[in-house]
């Protein structure tokens, strides 16, 4: 491959025929979920209400190879394999040592990284007879995702869209319509859950949690219902490993391997994504290499937050999984990069963390913002809000190589483009972006809250 080439495409066939399920290579299984009432592992029956089977048994498979059907691979064609780009520009720019290269999943039809689990969850809920789907959105990349996946498969989609989000982003909720969705900002009062929430705060800007337990809530009413999730729970996570496995070849065809990877982390699906392919390789005897997690500091579950069972939801309707958590009644500050504002991190990536094969770091997003801004001017998309952690983590990772003279090789994934949070980049020009501290008295009253496990 040649050294001027700065884009990496793989032919269509080349998109991956299994998704790769890294429990088959950890060296410590991960802790089981519990019964929120008895605290006794949970199996798989616990989970029908919510999820077709097929997806429940991926959730607790140790299977490496898991096959992706031939109808999802058949939608996956519509935008992948996703390019991969040597960001020769920004190693200029950055007069850094360091070869750059990002994987780009905004060619998607949302424009984020999102359609790679939305297209099998409705596939597999299809497959049930399910006609109706719920879920949660913080900045709308999953919403319009599943919306696009359930005009696939002729399913209903009613999507709780976080209320700050949905107050700022108001294109985001028109693609959802498009694609034929419902969307309703959250907290609402069409659940119980909602009119706790606004009976105790009528001015909420609303949470991850808040708008999951009204989607769980919605589903368990009816039977042609089930609910999906974006991120956090190990059968998402292990459909974006499509995004790793095809940056694997695209790497061996430039004749290059990462030292860094580097991925945003809000619930842990994109950042799953992109590391997890090369950290199986790692655990099996390939290269070490360093895996590096950014998370907003309004929001930073994995470096502040405390690593127990916690419930995935503010309305405590969803099983305890061991995570790290501020605690399900933390409400993080309104910041744009709505994606991220979850209160706690997937249990996988949690519990790679705990077993330090991972590192996190925190950024606030004024830091984040003008790396997507420099990334804009010399590359030429402008990443979305979330992307920008990803951003600044692999220029940090850049300028530490121009410190020390050191050539490494740093992998990040741009997770999505900001067409849609175009609000966001111009409150950042008009200085109106603030770097709003969590509450430090709120983290420590939901923490002080968490389930007692013993």
């Amino acid at each position: 491959m040649s050294d001027d080439t700065l884009k990496i495409q793989l032919p269509e066939d080349r998109i991956p025929s299994h998704w790769y399920n890294i429990a088959a290579d950890l060296p410590v299984p991960m802790p089981p979920p519990l019964h929120p009432a008895t605290h006794e592992p949970i199996g798989p029956d616990a989970l029908a209400p919510l999820f077709p089977m097929a997806l429940i048994q991926q959730e607790v498979s140790t299977e490496r190879d898991i096959e992706i059907p031939d109808q999802v691979r058949d939608i996956y064609r519509l935008w992948r394999p996703t390019p991969l780009y040597r960001a020769r520009r920004l190693e200029r720019f950055l007069d850094t040592p360091a070869k750059i290269y990002y994987k780009y999943e905004g060619v998607s039809p949302s424009g984020s990284h999102k359609p790679n689990t939305a297209v099998p969850q409705a596939y597999y809920n299809r497959q049930e007879g399910i006609r109706r789907i719920t879920t949660e959105t913080g900045a709308g990349q999953w919403g319009s995702s599943l919306a696009f996946a359930g005009a696939q498969f002729g399913i209903e989609v009613d999507v709780y869209m976080v209320r700050v989000s949905y107050e700022q982003k108001p294109y985001r909720r028109a693609l959802m319509e498009t694609y034929g969705a419902r969307c309703v900002p959250s907290p609402s009062t069409e659940t119980e859950a909602g009119r706790q929430i606004l009976a105790r705060d009528p001015n909420t800007s609303g949470s991850l949690g808040i708008a999951i337990s009204e989607a769980v809530e919605m589903a368990a009413q009816r039977e042609d219902t089930h609910y999906a999730l974006g991120s956090v729970l190990n059968h998402v996570l292990l459909h974006q490993t499509v995004i790793g496995q095809e940056a694997m070849v695209q790497l061996e065809m430039a004749g290059d391997y990462p030292d860094v990877v580097v991925g945003c982390t809000g619930g842990g699906s994109n950042f799953a994504g992109i590391v997890l392919p090369f950290l199986g390789a790692q655990l099996r005897g390939g290269p070490a290499v360093k895996i590096k997690a950014c998370e907003p500091a309004a929001c930073p579950s994995l470096t502040r937050g405390t690593y127990a069972y916690d419930f995935g939801d503010t309305g405590h309707l969803t099983p305890l999984v061991k995570m790290h958590t501020l605690g399900s009644e933390f409400v993080p500050p309104g910041f744009h990069s709505g994606g991220l504002r979850y209160h706690g991190m997937a249990p996988l990536v949690s519990h790679l963390l705990d077993q330090k094969l991972i590192e996190a770091h925190a950024y606030v997003q004024g830091l984040c913002f003008q790396a997507g801004v420099d990334f804009a001017k010399v590359e030429g998309i402008l990443p979305a809000p979330e992307a920008t952690h990803a951003v600044r983590g692999a220029i940090e990772e850049a300028l530490l190589c121009k410190a020390s003279g050191e050539a490494k090789t740093i992998l990040f994934n741009l997770c999505g483009h900001g067409h849609f949070d175009m609000q966001a980049y111009t409150d950042f020009f008009a200085g109106k972006l603030t770097d709003d501290a969590y509450d430090a008295d709120a983290l420590a009253a939901s923490l002080s809250h968490l389930p007692q496990v013993a």
